[in-house]
């Protein structure tokens, strides 16, 4: 996996490399999908990679596919992490900024009727800038994180609890707002910004005044956000026998 991940990787920044055994009528022997997060990027591996013998004997067969048979799954939000990684790779890493507007508990919001003596429930809300610069863009995200915790946790438990929720919600925030910036890379090298207008929110809208003074919200689920979990891995190996690419 990760002799993939470093032949692939030099063409550009890499979203996930995931491999597999071959069906049993393709023969012995492996298959990957490597995804980037440009179709340049991809385009040039494949015209450099294929029929070449990068790290074994026999040489690869590298194609660009638009589908992805045995690999098939749900198409979800960058998480923060890779928001950051794109950002530091196309921008640089003094060519955006990021700072927290707002973030507050509002574990004793939205009416919530707990069964007394099993759960409490930790909740906060955040808010997020992200500013351009040298393009003149600037989006801002919202978020909330939660969790249960024990009624019997002590003050440890409960603050180790509240520092995991707020850099959840803190990173779902930067996420949410990474999703308004469009990065157009050009043929060139270069990148063009856009503001993707598609994806405003109510929120927006408001002056920092009335975000820090948000005290009412709605009761979200964590699913409502649609984003990739922060922990998953960019690689990954299922053993079991798929279709050959």
């Amino acid at each position: 996996m990760h002799s993939l991940f470093s032949a692939f990787s030099r063409f550009g920044p890499l979203h996930s490399v995931r491999a597999r055994r071959n069906a049993a009528v393709a023969g012995p022997g492996y298959c990957a999908v490597i995804k980037f997060y440009s179709a340049g990027d991809a385009s040039r591996a494949q015209r450099a990679c294929d029929g070449q013998r990068l790290f074994q004997k026999s040489p690869l067969k590298v194609c660009v596919c638009t589908k992805q048979k045995g690999f098939q799954q749900k198409v979800l939000a960058l998480s923060s992490n890779k928001c950051r990684e794109l950002a530091n790779h196309y921008l640089g890493f003094n060519g955006w900024s990021s700072r927290i507007i707002t973030l507050q508990n509002v574990s004793g919001f939205g009416g919530e009727n707990e069964e007394l003596g099993r759960t409490l429930p930790v909740k906060y809300v955040c808010a997020v800038e992200v500013t351009l610069p040298k393009h003149g863009v600037r989006t801002r995200g919202v978020a909330l994180a939660e969790a249960d915790v024990g009624s019997s946790a002590g003050s440890l438990e409960l603050l180790a609890a509240a520092s995991r929720v707020q850099k959840l919600a803190a990173g779902r925030a930067l996420a949410n707002a990474f999703q308004k910036i469009l990065l157009v890379v050009l043929e060139n090298g270069k990148v063009a910004v856009e503001y993707n207008s598609s994806q405003e929110e109510p929120t927006d809208c408001l002056t920092e005044e009335e975000l820090k003074g948000l005290v009412q919200v709605n009761e979200l689920s964590l699913e409502q956000f649609d984003l990739e979990e922060e922990v998953l891995s960019d690689l990954s190996f299922d053993d079991e026998p798929g279709d050959a690419i």
